[in-house]
């Protein structure tokens, strides 16, 4: 019984490491897979182990495949970014931060960066990507020629929407989920064990553009259209709203500590958030909210938490509750509003 769960396991073993090549041929990263196809045939190895030597023979073999097909994958998945990498659109990226350096390093050398105190010019084509602060990307928008304005790519966080209305622009947006650590690291995915096809999404003009150069990084980046981007945009807004928030309410708080330590404050949070959304796009989102933002709190577990860039972020949901109070209707929103009093972050 032991040896047919072994025979189990080393087929397991071959066959994930068939399917990430699979993976690898649709453009999609296979290293998740291949990590547990390496998992898999250790334990295919420590089952066999005191059998006798053609049946441990047998059983290796079908691992040493197995890893045969996944050292296939690794150049498989080097020469798919280096087939990306030539198809890269070569972009004009603004901000030389975290973010906009580790997009130039995606780009090979063809991109042009605009530093702090420079000028985004008229004569360079393609996309123009925004890694700057929110706070400045209005005079950004108003410095932009205009007749690339609708070039213009956003990454930041946070409900850009009003904005870009107010100057009439339909650009594209991006939900970033990796992160960089710091200057000059490379960026990396965030994957989560409810979505380990990763998150990031964009959608625009741009998108195609802005996957292609992220996935030359080995990094996930779905593209999707107008109306399927507004669920993850703002389930992406609900969770640094409700994160932060809550880890404010409990100093020193991580994201971590807010998800394990603090969750029924967190969900409460997050349905208010939710349904309030919902009312306010006119959309339903799938079920499972809670559930998937404490997934992505969990592959960010060491981020630190604080209320900033109120107008972008709880700012959205505060507004929602402003105007359903001028309206004489009750706040759809009484534990947010309540909690941003209680932390400072609006007067009482």
């Amino acid at each position: 019984m032991a040896m047919a769960a072994s025979s189990a396991v080393a087929a397991s073993c071959f066959t994930l490491a068939s399917n990430a090549i699979c993976s690898s041929n649709l453009g999609t990263s296979p290293g998740l897979v291949l990590r547990k196809s390496v998992f898999y045939c250790a334990n295919a190895e420590l089952k066999c182990r005191g059998r006798k030597a053609s049946q441990f023979t047998r059983r290796v073999g079908s691992c040493s495949t197995a890893r045969a097909s996944a050292a296939d994958v690794k150049t498989s998945e080097v020469a798919v970014g280096q087939a990306t990498m030539d198809e890269i659109v070569p972009a004009v990226i603004v901000g030389a931060g975290r973010v906009g350096t580790a997009l130039e390093k995606m780009g090979g050398g063809k991109d042009f960066v605009v530093r702090r105190g420079e000028t985004i010019p008229a004569d360079k084509p393609g996309p123009i990507i925004v890694c700057t602060r929110n706070d400045v990307l209005s005079s950004i928008i108003d410095s932009t020629p205009s007749n690339r304005r609708e070039d213009l790519v956003f990454v930041q966080n946070g409900m850009l929407d009003p904005l870009l209305e107010s100057k009439g622009l339909t650009a594209t947006q991006v939900l970033v989920y990796f992160a960089v650590a710091k200057l000059g690291d490379p960026p990396t995915d965030g994957i989560t064990d409810l979505n380990p096809e990763g998150l990031t999404a964009a959608s625009g003009k741009w998108a195609s553009a802005i996957a292609a150069r992220l996935k030359s990084a080995g990094l996930s980046c779905k593209v999707l259209d107008p109306e399927e981007f507004k669920k993850p945009q703002l389930e992406k807004l609900i969770w640094i709203c409700a994160f932060m928030l809550v880890g404010a309410r409990h100093p020193g708080s991580t994201v971590g500590d807010v998800e394990s330590k603090h969750r029924d404050e967190l969900a409460s949070l997050v349905e208010e958030l939710a349904a309030a959304a919902e009312s306010e796009k006119n959309i339903k989102f799938d079920s499972g909210v809670v559930d998937r933002l404490c997934a992505y709190a969990r592959s960010v577990s060491h981020f630190p938490t604080a209320v900033k860039e109120f107008e972008w972020r709880n700012g959205f949901f505060y507004n929602i509750s402003q105007r359903a109070l001028a309206d004489g209707l009750s706040d759809p929103c009484p534990t947010h509003t309540a909690w941003l009093k209680e932390v400072g972050a609006i007067k009482s």
